[in-house]
């Protein structure tokens, strides 16, 4: 399966930005689609998450600011991220598990900064 992300780039803080990812796949044994991030120096961590069903999850540290759908019809998974912060800058990856293994997109750059 192919990952393209898609949506990165720079804003200031307060800012917003929406990231796509699409899998180059039908939905059939798609368990979860969600979306990680890695700062410099840090190591990647989950951001948000949505299953199969709808359920979602998210970071603490996202709450409230960032919004994980998925469009079932074209296998595509979106971030809506508002009220940026500095400290949300990193690389973002796209995840798609697929029974049971996880496939990772290339990423996408998001910088926030004034």
């Amino acid at each position: 399966v192919q990952l393209q992300a898609s949506g990165g780039g720079l804003v200031q803080p307060g800012g917003s930005l929406r990231l796509s990812c699409a899998a180059s796949r039908n939905r059939f044994g798609i368990n979860r689609m969600g979306w990680y991030r890695q700062a410099p120096g840090k190591q990647r961590e989950l951001v948000a998450d949505i299953t199969s069903s709808g359920s979602t999850n998210y970071a603490d540290v996202v709450k409230g600011r960032f919004t994980i759908s998925r469009d079932t019809t074209n296998n595509t998974v979106y971030l809506q991220m508002g009220s940026l912060k500095p400290d949300d800058t990193g690389v973002y990856y796209c995840k798609v598990v697929i029974f049971g293994v996880g496939h990772w997109g290339q990423g996408t750059l998001v910088t926030v900064s004034s």
